[in-house]
């Protein structure tokens, strides 16, 4: 089956066409990280603005580069949530129109449960089941993945996401956007053991990084000088060790309590450069298979969506006209 993915469900508009839901014929992504980066962070309004503009150009290039056209198109899958309601309706409605016009079947899919699908395109590919961390600016989650749409959540964050936390302490900082990026690239010449920041909720499978971000600013509160070009490499590797440390500890921990040895690890912090030399590191000391996309994949894509619409589409699942976006969907047990 030739599936059209679309996502628009924060501030990336994509577009991908996937032949059976592993064989990647286009990923067209177009960013809107200069739009927002003098806010220091994603604006809704800005954004759903430059979905629109953005949309029908993302998805007629991901068709050249497929060398297809919609009339080859046999399903649609579409991002119905989680995420910013209006970024999400320009998606959904555009889904909808394209569907209607050509008389295809569209699904409506989980923006997590896509993140999870991206490893599907690795060469080596994770058996179900197996335990995923999807961690993001808007998520840090950690699911047993039994079979597509059956998961269990094991754990979640309490308050902001990893991704967040990261972006805030560059804000905090004032070293630029996007924040995750920034400090992943400023802490690989840094000393990660400069200041010791804490490591909440050790004896829970949740997450908590409000306290973190709060010791940071109480760092810099305390000194009796600004941090130095030449100090500014050693408290992001801190900051950025804190966030690692906890993720990489209470995966594999979930690994070994329901007793898999795979674990997969997605979203757009699964792009960090010390995250994915830890696990790497802690996975092969403790046998166990680690899968993590490549970096394009990590980030919000429609390569992902269209593996699950795949996967929908092929046991006969289809949405009806009347759906809508989701800004919170129900939990993945629930699906």
């Amino acid at each position: 089956m030739l599936v059209l993915g679309i996502e628009s469900s924060c501030d990336e508009t994509a577009s991908a066409v996937v032949q059976d839901g592993s064989s990647l014929l286009s990923n067209v992504i177009a960013s809107q990280i200069d739009v927002h980066s003098k806010y220091g962070g994603v604006v809704p309004e800005i954004a759903s603005r430059k979905h629109m503009e953005a949309i029908v150009p993302v998805i007629l290039q991901a068709l050249s580069d497929a060398g297809v056209s919609l009339d080859d198109i046999e399903g649609i899958a579409v991002t119905r949530g989680p995420g910013l309601v209006g970024s999400l309706l320009i998606g959904v409605s555009v889904a909808k129109s394209m569907a209607f016009a050509k008389n295809i079947p569209f699904v409506g899919v989980n923006h997590l449960e896509g993140h999870v699908a991206s490893v599907f395109f690795n060469d080596e590919k994770p058996a179900f089941p197996f335990v995923a961390l999807v961690v993001s600016g808007g998520h840090t989650n950690v699911y047993f993945v039994k079979d597509f749409q059956n998961f269990n959540l094991l754990g979640q964050t309490r308050d902001d996401a990893a991704g967040e936390a990261l972006d805030k302490a560059a804000k905090l900082l004032n070293i630029g956007y996007p924040g995750g990026m920034v400090i992943d690239r400023l802490s690989r010449g840094g000393n990660a053991e400069f200041i010791k920041f804490p490591r909440a909720m050790k004896d829970s499978m949740d997450f908590s990084f409000s306290g973190l971000k709060t010791s940071l600013l109480t760092y810099t509160k305390k000194r009796n000088s600004p941090i130095t070009k030449d100090e500014m490499p050693d408290v992001v590797a801190s900051y950025q060790e804190a966030i690692v440390d906890v993720l990489v500890d209470k995966t594999l921990r979930a690994a070994r309590r329901c007793s898999t040895s795979r674990v997969v690890v997605t979203g757009g912090v699964a792009a960090n450069s010390r995250l994915r030399e830890k696990f790497y590191e802690e996975a092969k000391a403790n046998g166990i298979e680690i899968f993590i996309p490549p970096p394009i994949l990590c980030t919000d894509n429609a390569a992902m969506i269209a593996v699950i619409g795949d996967n929908l589409l092929q046991r006969g699942e289809r949405n009806s006209f009347d759906m809508n976006a989701v800004s919170r969907w129900p939990s993945l047990l629930e699906l």
